[in-house]
């Protein structure tokens, strides 16, 4: 992939079809990356000089690089005593990492609001031209609301909270009101067949469910009503069905269920925040299904805070106030990674709907209209546009440290197998 890095800052190294680029020195010296070994080097007395020696040293040191990272990120919690334990003769399978540790997933990515509170959390758009601005503050207070109907509804630690929900606000909300309270969240998007959807939540049994009245997909709008009504049927579990309004259809609110916006409280009290265990569960994913039902995977709430705040924070960069995007549905595991974007302090931009609709350059344009610094997709999707022709494209590069916009003119091989990139510093 070709980029133009004329007076960019940016060297590149030619490969044949790819051009690989590197930061300049001025943003790597201002880079987490960089900040996290000055912060070694004052503690530890690590002597890290870049990279390879900074990966070397956290092998070395695996424990000792989990607690100054803890640090470091400012996670919020207690990490106890011990970073890990037992040190048995499996120590790969049987290790147990922060054993006394005390902390919230919700409370992490909650906790900018008072730094960020009028500023955009969530940024939301989708394909028949809804958009919406959810400030910080906004969504800890409608955080709040949820929360306390969950908690109304007699939702407890380990219970099981499920979304049938498109890529929007709503659905991040329930899940960090689900969260807050130590409940476990497992979601499946509104695409998926009423088997497909059974399939999953008969094995989770959630307690409450939120679905959605219908999507907009490819210029059309699909009610889901009926395919929601006959999963709460067929699920036992479910003591409360909530319906998040999004098609804008009218479609009729069952007698069993609850309207979303009837859960939105004025001056709701402030969501609670139960401290659990950091190897407590907090999401449900599943496998794909192609050889037989799909497998649960659960996915622990201190290992998914602190790995996501490292590949977010030191691998690409994250910092306050970036706007982050990945083009994901609540049925793949990039929507947990880049809903927690939130604990850096980041603003989330969620599309819902098809990428190709009206037109295949949507997603550029919507990267330049709120100045993206983190893109994320698929090869997939790459691959498409350059089956449609579209593998060729000027757009904006945003570059907080220079202060300057940049065009850049990229090419999109079809043969490209994995794309994620931090548009501010680099397009290749």
């Amino acid at each position: 992939m070709r980029a133009s890095d004329a007076g960019t800052g940016i060297q590149g190294a030619d490969y044949g079809q790819f051009t690989f680029v590197a930061a300049s020195s001025s943003r790597i010296e201002n880079s987490n990356m960089q900040a996290f070994i000055g912060f070694l080097n004052q503690h530890e007395h690590a002597g890290i000089t870049d990279y390879p020696s900074l990966h070397q040293w956290s092998l070395l040191n695996n424990a000792t690089f989990w607690v100054r990272f803890w640090q470091w990120s400012q996670i919020q919690g207690d990490p106890g005593n011990i970073a890990l334990s037992p040190d048995t003769e499996n120590r790969h399978r049987d290790s147990v990492w922060f054993p006394e540790a005390r902390l919230n997933y919700a409370e992490n990515l909650l906790h900018f609001v008072p730094l960020r509170n009028q500023e955009d959390a969530l940024i939301f758009c989708d394909e028949s031209g809804q958009y919406r601005h959810v400030s910080w503050h906004q969504l800890y207070d409608q955080v709040a609301s949820i929360a306390h109907f969950l908690r109304e509804s007699g939702v407890q630690q380990g219970d099981v909270i499920a979304g049938y929900l498109p890529n929007m606000p709503e659905t991040i909300v329930a899940m960090l009101a689900a969260t807050s309270l130590g409940a476990v969240w497992t979601s499946t998007s509104p695409d998926f067949g009423i088997d497909s959807v059974l399939d999953r939540f008969g094995q989770t049994e959630p307690k409450v469910i939120f679905t959605v009245d219908g999507y907009h997909y490819g210029g059309r709008t699909h009610d889901c009503m009926e395919k929601a009504k006959a999963i709460v049927e067929r699920l036992p579990s479910v003591e409360q069905w909530v319906v998040v309004p999004h098609a804008g259809r009218g479609f009729g609110l069952p007698d069993n269920a609850i309207a979303w916006q009837d859960l939105l409280l004025d001056s709701p009290p402030p969501p609670e925040f139960v401290p659990v265990g950091f190897n407590s569960p907090l999401f449900i994913l599943y496998s794909s299904g192609t050889t037989g039902k799909p497998k649960c995977i659960v996915h622990r709430v201190g290992g998914i805070l602190i790995n996501h705040l490292k590949e977010h924070l030191l691998h690409s960069d994250v910092k306050a106030g970036d706007t982050v995007f990945y083009f994901t549905t609540c049925g793949w595991m990039m929507w947990n990674w880049l809903v927690s974007g939130l604990a850096s302090g980041a603003t989330l931009l969620l599309y819902d709907g098809s990428p190709f609709h009206p037109e295949p350059g949507i997603l550029w344009q919507l990267a330049e209209r709120y100045k993206v610094t983190l893109f994320g997709t698929s090869a997939k999707y790459l691959e498409a546009l350059a089956k449609q022709g579209t593998g060729q494209r000027s757009i904006m590069i945003f570059r907080p440290f220079e202060q300057s916009v940049q065009p850049v003119l990229c090419w999109l091989p079809s043969s490209l197998i994995l794309f994620t990139t931090r548009l501010s510093k680099t397009f290749s």
